[in-house]
């Protein structure tokens, strides 16, 4: 391969992985043409694409950048895996196609996060990890908790604070009905007094 043409493979696999934070490294030797176009299909349905790469081309391509420690020391042919929403995500897409039996020639082999290289064993533990979105629910519940619980608890003290206010005019009401009752009616004394006569 000439100069010239390393030096364009090199620029359109900079141009293709720019901006690219995290990916995993995985190996598909020996996978069959028909399988590779399947899994590939798979993986751009979530949003994730996979590229076979050289790897002396890979590195002068991502030199410099975060990508960078995952093709240290890389020896033999592989690909590179990025896409899905983030890390967790796409070491969980590539740890459950590495387990279906059509895809038995898949398997990690490393990777990046964050800066940090990720062994084959590594990518495993993170798959196991929650996604964003666990982690979103599970930090929406936390934030949520407490809240729900203050407002029970203050709804229940001020449901039995209305229900005893709410006790306490029932029976004011019905200790003033008797009294205004007896106020109404005139006293037995003064209906039964015979009235005056005349010229008295």
């Amino acid at each position: 391969m000439s100069k010239y043409v390393k030096e364009l493979m090199t620029g359109d696999l900079r141009e293709r992985l720019d901006g690219i934070q995290d990916c995993l490294l995985v190996s598909v030797a020996g996978m069959d043409a028909n399988r590779s176009h399947r899994l590939r299909m798979e993986l751009r349905g979530k949003q994730m694409h996979l590229m076979v790469i050289k790897n002396s081309l890979a590195r002068r391509a991502v030199e410099g950048t975060s990508l960078a420690p995952a093709f240290h020391g890389l020896a033999g042919p592989a690909a590179v895996v990025w896409g899905g929403t983030d890390i967790v995500d796409l070491a969980k897409e590539i740890t459950r196609l590495a387990a279906d039996k059509q895809y038995d020639k898949l398997h990690a082999r490393g990777g990046v996060m964050d800066g940090a290289p990720l062994s084959a064993g590594e990518v495993e533990q993170v798959s196991k990890w929650p996604s964003r979105e666990e982690q979103l629910s599970i930090l929406v519940g936390q934030i949520l908790g407490p809240g729900a619980t203050l407002a029970a608890q203050l709804t229940s003290v001020g449901g039995a604070l209305a229900s005893q206010i709410k006790e306490k005019a029932a029976g004011a009401e019905a200790a003033t009905e008797p009294a205004a009752e007896t106020a109404a009616d005139p006293p037995p004394a003064a209906a039964d007094a015979p009235a005056p006569e005349a010229g008295a």
